[in-house]
């Protein structure tokens, strides 16, 4: 029994814990996770405010870093992964987002049918206990509490009502019926705490006596006899070990490593498989392709009053936040500063919002580094849908090497010209009377940098990942030769085997990847356990009605 589970999971993250939760919940079936991964204790992981130290930690983080992008100067660019339980949520910026209804109506056009927004609502609701949402569209019982910020500081106003003089309309909830607008942005924090997927879901489970976790377990590849999965081979303290699946195998270990170990097993494009050795079991062409990531600029400003968070970035000021979130879990440590954002349409035409805004009331970089030496604020703006494309491939036939990453991020003129628009829509709502009482000079880009070339040459050498890999195992219909998995999180060709995490996304949604991560985790559980889907939604989600002939 020690070696073998109905279920085995590979990859303890944001779907990976979902799915051991939902699987085990009937007290019917033996659920064991694997993972890498150590502990998630302690206030760097668990203090909102910490955000910038989990992450590019080789505790808690893969380490992954792009190949050099051609067209990004051939810079490579840092994709931290979560290496510890909770996966990503346990390093991520704790943004909740469910992404737009467009979103999903797309996927359920691209072949993923069942994935339309109607179908996965019901799944959203399930997973949430919203705390301000708007009523009738959110959960309000669901494992992962989802909050909102005191919002404070002034200058999280003054971006909201900025919004507004620009002509912008504002939403009471963009996880609700109208996402387009400028708002509250949503955090999974919950009690003062980071509210990961390991703590809302994988402590709970591992209550029952039917979940198991491995951790410190690196899984070498798929065990497939006669054509079908039938457990994981993995190294563990040096030691080579099986666990064998009774009922089946699923993957869940991020976009970048669940096509590396589909790839591992033998399972993906022919010609590179034999490259490096391995015998094919199924010729996949898509696995590890169709990578995609949302890209983010800082346009700081500097700030003429002494409001923003810059006083509280000494060495005293934080030891007193610190403090305070130890003994209380309140203060400025108990938020990750994400209160105020916005979604807009960059253009007339565009059905929905493509570009997102994350506002923070400090002028610093998401890693903590670089902290711009005076009081500022700034917005992490980037467009939602590029139309670039990059791939996951092996380095080598050893589980142990990181594999080749490349996102070719900006490699179409579309995307590059969406950047520009985004810089010059961002300086518009900087410039309204809003900001007239706080608003310095613009620290980056910099006033000077304004024409085309300029924009470009700049975007080129400062902009960064958002963190938000996805879509390298494809989901689509079962005749379409680049999709990897079927609606049902199926890999195409091999039985008893299933990937369900952001791997499968068919196109990336509008926001921040983990809220729609958990909720592949939820319906490929239903899925799994032969369960009929939940009811599909009859809510009607809010499109601006003139969005074929204005922009605003």
């Amino acid at each position: 029994m020690a070696h073998e589970a109905d279920f085995v999971i590979v990859g303890a993250g944001s779907a990976g814990c979902a799915m051991a939760y939902r699987l085990s919940e009937d007290g019917a079936s033996c659920v064991a996770l694997l993972e890498f991964g150590g502990s998630d204790a302690g206030p760097l992981i668990q203090m909102p405010a910490a955000l910038s130290y989990p992450m590019n930690r080789a505790r808690y983080d893969w380490g992954y870093r792009s190949e050099p992008e051609p067209y990004l100067d051939g810079r490579r660019l840092a994709c931290p992964r979560g290496k510890v339980i909770g996966g990503s949520s346990s390093i991520n910026g704790m943004v909740y987002v469910r992404g737009h209804a467009g979103d999903y109506d797309h996927w359920q056009e691209s072949g993923a049918r069942g994935w339309g927004y109607r179908h996965v609502l019901p799944y959203f609701q399930r997973l949430e206990t919203g705390h301000g949402g708007e009523p009738g569209w959110r959960g309000n019982s669901g494992p992962l509490h989802i909050t909102r910020g005191p919002r404070q500081n002034p200058l999280y106003q003054a971006f909201l009502t900025a919004g507004e003089q620009a002509g912008y309309p504002g939403t009471i909830d963009y996880n609700g019926a109208q996402q387009e607008g400028f708002g509250a942005m949503e955090m999974t924090v919950w009690g003062g705490r980071r509210w990961s997927a390991a703590n809302a879901y994988l402590r709970p489970a591992l209550q029952r006596p039917g979940v198991r976790l491995i951790q410190r377990a690196l899984a070498k590849r798929i065990i497939i006899e006669h054509g079908r999965a039938v457990g994981i081979e993995y190294t563990q303290g040096g030691e080579r070990k099986t666990l064998r699946a009774r009922r089946e195998v699923i993957i869940a270990a991020s976009s970048i490593n669940s096509p590396k170990l589909l790839l591992l097993s033998g399972i993906g494009p022919a010609e590179q498989l034999r490259q490096h050795g391995i015998a094919v079991v199924a010729d996949r062409p898509g696995v590890g392709e169709n990578l995609m990531d949302h890209l983010e600029l800082y346009v700081q400003q500097a700030c003429t009053q002494p409001v923003s968070l810059y006083s509280h970035l000494g060495l005293l000021a934080k030891a007193r936040i610190g403090a305070q979130w130890l003994l209380f879990k309140s203060g400025l440590g108990a938020t990750n500063h994400f209160e105020a954002c916005a979604f807009i349409r960059s253009r007339a035409g565009v059905r929905y919002p493509d570009i997102q805004y994350h506002f923070l009331p400090v002028a610093i970089r998401y890693d903590g580094k670089a902290a711009a030496n005076t009081h500022g604020f700034q917005v992490h703006a980037g467009p939602m849908r590029a139309t670039s494309r990059g791939h996951v491939r092996l380095r080598s036939a050893d589980h142990r090497e990181p594999p080749l990453i490349r996102f070719n991020y900006l490699s179409t003129e579309q995307d590059r010209a969406d950047f520009r628009i985004c810089i010059r829509l961002t300086r518009e709502i900087f410039a309204q009377p809003a900001f007239d009482t706080f608003r310095g000079e613009e620290l980056a880009p910099g006033a000077a940098v304004k024409s085309d070339s300029e924009l470009d040459a700049y975007i080129r050498a400062h902009v960064e990942s958002a963190y938000h890999p996805c879509g390298t195992c494809k989901m689509g219909a079962i005749d379409d030769p680049h999709a990897v998995v079927d609606p049902q999180c199926r890999v195409i060709g091999v039985q008893g085997l299933r990937v369900a995490d952001s791997s499968i996304f068919p196109r990336i949604p509008n926001g921040n990847l983990n809220g729609p991560s958990i909720m592949v985790g939820e319906k490929a559980s239903d899925h799994i356990l032969g369960k009929p889907p939940l009811p599909a939604s009859n809510q009607e989600p809010w499109f601006h009605p003139a969005w074929a002939t204005r922009q605003r």
